[in-house]
């Protein structure tokens, strides 16, 4: 492992708190170090009050933060002798210990302090770093791990056996340095959990723990067991129906719609195909801290119903009398020999988190084993971290879920125009979009995780199933489809229409979504909640005008193949329904002049033109976007076959 600490860098921190904010940042900027909001770090700073009176604060990490891009305000200021007293006492609950950090803080506006705070402040070093080193876990993840950290670091370490964090790890610690301490300590190990630097300066302490985690890869290295051979490629096997049926299960014992992911990582297929996988799997987490991202176990297979069962009688056997109200029993991460690894969230976030979590447990479970054998903490000790509130208050939040949180949509045209509004207002909304166009900037149009943009032709059936796969990969399914993309020919009467242009016209608008439905059918069965069909058709459907032959009849198939899906897919509880844009000015189809030439040859300024509607209203692509999130909502749950124009009022169709 190597310092990445640059001098110059350093040198444009204009205080202690920025130079910990740096140092912190150079910690998360490494995936074997820590992951996604995992360590602490803090600083100890003299600081004035407001009256001018000096006071001795700890600036410790505060929750919610991530080390890779924590700022000043990540870090919550404590009085240090407040922090002090308290680890005097002799016990603490949970709540008395939240509500005293609480009370300790200087800030009321700063966010809730580590729950390590108290450990923090014992440390008699100004900066004080805590990581969850993959390679100090390998080796304190076994039988004989104590012996095997102290044979590794002798006496330079103070090494503390498995505590549950908070004020007992802060009480146990205190003990230990009492006991052990003395001028060459440079670290503290936390058996299980990770590692503990500390210095007078911040480069001392990144340094020092960068020198502990090189020498715990190199004690690895010289018994075999940290260079992994490379996984033998693998190609994913087309799979996007079977994982949609998985990710239906999995939502049903979640009680909410899932995202799911599937790794490509040949790693992680190979590791869900090892012979021992059930053993090695089933032993729990890398860290306490893991169990309430990826569960205390992965699912082996996809019995679900199983996996439920077994962790209910978990749930069980292990709160015994207590009043603890138990979380859904959905896996987190599953093990499959055929699909490989996958992980499961409420949100695409909180999958990809379980994913990058459980990547590095298949690490360190492999280097474990080559060691000696891998070995977690008990049932008991994770289900104590699995259900202790301080660590809980981490995933809960006071917002009311998104309307589509959990869900996927797929959507067609979404580089510009009425797609690109309906991506958008789908995302807004809570879900993951698959977003499809001819145009290869779409894979650029959001930069959100929750996006994925595809450039597919949809007349080709083949790109159309590519991009079913790897959206399913991506997310785990599909719940609403909006058919939006289309193409409007120049305008021809009849008897001036090219074969060509007519054929094109159909391919497009008709044949390509035909395609669409029949590949998406058995993925919208699998819904949670129903799958949802929002066809975008047009005015001229029942209202058809001179020159526009193809579009219009290419439209009223496309309505009507949308009419009998309604029919043939309600018993699957699929709900197809139409609507009717007419005049939308700000999409490709009116650019280049054509809005312009088309207003003056009615005789009408720009504006007259915009709104020739019965409501005078001019009509916009978030217009239409709105009507299609709304039919795909709750209101719209007992409607089906409807046909809904969004045109300012026509009066030819009225």
């Amino acid at each position: 492992m190597k310092s990445l600490w640059n001098d110059l860098s350093a040198a444009a921190c204009t205080s202690d708190l920025e130079l910990r904010c740096y140092s912190s940042r150079l910690l998360g900027a490494n995936p074997d170090l820590v992951l996604h909001g995992g360590g602490n770090t803090s600083v100890k700073l003299s600081e004035a009050d407001i009256t001018g009176e000096l006071q001795e604060l700890l600036y410790v990490k505060g929750s919610g933060w991530d080390l890779a891009t924590i700022q000043p305000a990540g870090f919550t200021p404590l009085r240090l002798q407040r922090l002090l007293k308290l680890a005097q006492l002799e016990a603490m609950t949970d709540v008395q210990m939240a509500r005293e950090l609480r009370a300790a803080s200087t800030d009321p506006s700063a966010p809730a302090p580590s729950v390590e705070a108290i450990l923090h402040g014992l440390i008699p070093h100004k900066f004080v770093d805590h990581t969850h080193a993959d390679a100090l876990v390998t080796i304190t993840n076994t039988p004989s791990g104590a012996s095997k950290v102290r044979e590794l670091y002798g006496e330079r370490v103070i090494v503390l056996p498995y505590v549950m964090p908070g004020f007992p790890l802060a009480r146990a610690a205190l003990t230990a340095w009492r006991r052990e301490a003395h001028a060459g300590t440079v670290g503290m190990v936390l058996m299980n959990h990770g590692l503990f630097t500390f210095a007078e300066t911040a480069k001392a302490s990144y340094e020092l723990m960068i020198a502990l985690v090189s020498e715990a890869e190199a004690y690895l290295e010289q018994h075999g067991a940290w260079t992994l051979e490379e996984a033998v490629p693998h190609s994913i096997v087309n799979a996007r129906v079977s994982i949609s049926a998985l990710r239906l299960e999995l939502s049903k014992a979640a009680g909410r719609p899932m995202i799911v992911t599937r790794d490509s990582q040949s790693s992680s297929l190979e590791f869900a195909r090892r012979e021992d996988v059930l053993r090695v799997s089933q032993r729990g987490p890398a860290t306490p801290d893991h169990v309430i991202r990826t569960k205390r176990v992965p699912l082996v297979g996809r019995d679900v119903s199983a996996y439920v069962r077994e962790y209910v009688a978990y749930f069980a056997r292990q709160a015994g009398g207590a009043v603890v109200t138990m979380l859904d029993p959905a896996p987190r991460i599953v093990l499959d020999p055929e699909l490989g690894m996958l992980s499961a969230g409420s949100s695409v976030k909180d999958a990809r988190i379980a994913q990058d979590i459980y990547r590095h447990t298949i690490q360190i479970i492999s280097r474990s084993e080559r060691l000696e054998t891998w070995q977690a903490l008990s049932e008991s000790e994770l289900f104590a971290m699995e259900y202790w509130d301080l660590e809980q208050a981490k995933l809960k939040s006071t917002a009311v879920p998104l309307e589509f949180q959990g869900e996927v949509a797929l959507v067609t045209g979404a580089a510009s125009g009425i797609g690109k509004a309906c991506a958008a207002a789908l995302l807004e909304r809570g879900a993951a979009v698959i977003g499809l166009d001819l145009n290869e900037a779409v894979a650029q149009t959001f930069p959100n995780s929750a996006f994925l943009g595809l450039p597919c032709d949809i007349t080709d059936s083949s790109a159309v199933t590519a991009s079913l796969e790897r959206g399913v990969n991506a997310f785990g399914g599909l719940d609403m489809l909006i058919l939006n993309a289309g193409i409007f020919p120049k305008s021809a009467r009849i008897a001036d229409l090219e074969p060509e242009v007519w054929s094109r016209t159909m391919r497009v608008n008709v044949d390509a979504n035909l395609t669409l439905l029949r590949e998406t059918y058995a993925l919208l069965k699998n819904a949670p909640n129903g799958g949802r069909v929002v066809v975008n058709a047009s005015k001229n459907v029942p209202a058809p005008g001179p020159g526009a032959a193809a579009y219009s009849a290419s439209k009223a198939a496309l309505t009507q193949l949308a009419r009998v899906a309604a029919l043939e897919w309600g018993g699957d509880k699929i709900r197809v329904n139409v609507m009717h844009p007419d005049a939308v000015f700000d999409t490709g189809l009116w650019a280049g002049g054509v809005l312009e030439a088309r207003a003056e040859s009615y005789g009408l300024s720009l504006e007259q033109y915009k709104t020739k509607n019965v409501l005078k209203a001019e009509v916009s692509s978030r217009d239409v976007a709105a009507l299609a999130v709304a039919l795909c909502g709750a209101a719209f749950a007992r409607t089906t076959g409807a046909q809904v124009p969004v045109d300012g009022g026509n009066d030819r169709v009225i």
